[in-house]
């Protein structure tokens, strides 16, 4: 579909999704804090990450469409997994930095059952997305979302994706359980994926 034949409503929300990225994107929290208001149903710990309770998770939306090669990606293969989902660029320092903690974990945990999957944003071309997959020896599959449109699938008022980068953590069930809306290390990671990991 063309932006020029794309409905009025498709255009607005992927404008109104590239203003909110625009604003937020690559930004830390200086004081380590994040959150949302309302019936979000999550708690907000130090450091930015946000957990929500077993019993209060919402389901995270069906996601189809093709990883950065071109081949098809389904988020429901992964179905019964841990699965790590983090939103980045090829163009943001902040998900730069995160990188090799994103490549240690997956590596350390996917024995596990905790898969990663991307989804990568604002990168018109793959070209740049899969030279930074290169550069930090990533190995698992990232969507390719050049628009947002896979981001826009989230539901608003939940754990969402709101800043570049984000990184959520999807229980086995298939519900969202925990976001961090920054950069992060191995061991914040790791308190976002471990208390899943001893789920029963």
């Amino acid at each position: 579909m063309t932006l020029a034949r794309a409905p009025r409503s498709t255009l607005l929300a992927v404008g109104a999704l590239a203003a909110a990225l625009t604003l937020s994107a690559c930004t830390g929290d200086s004081n380590g804090k994040s959150g949302g208001g309302g019936d979000t149903n999550f708690v907000t710990g130090t450091g930015g990450i946000s957990t929500v309770a077993k019993g209060e998770r919402k389901a995270a939306p069906a996601l189809t469409g093709e990883d950065l090669t071109g081949k098809p990606l389904d988020l429901a293969d992964y179905k019964g997994k841990i699965i790590v989902m983090n939103l980045w660029g090829s163009w943001c320092a902040p998900c730069r930095a995160e990188a090799p903690y994103l490549t240690k974990v997956a590596e350390e945990t996917r024995s596990k059952g905790v898969e990663f999957v991307g989804i990568n944003t604002r990168d018109p071309q793959t070209s740049q997305a899969l030279a930074f997959e290169k550069d930090f020896k990533v190995g698992y599959p990232s969507f390719h979302d050049p628009t947002g449109k896979l981001v826009l699938k989230f539901p608003k008022g939940d754990v969402n994706p709101q800043a570049i980068p984000t990184t959520l953590v999807i229980d086995r069930e298939g519900k969202i359980a925990a976001r961090a809306l920054m950069p992060i290390d191995d061991k914040q990671l790791r308190s976002m994926i471990d208390p899943l990991v001893a789920e029963k």
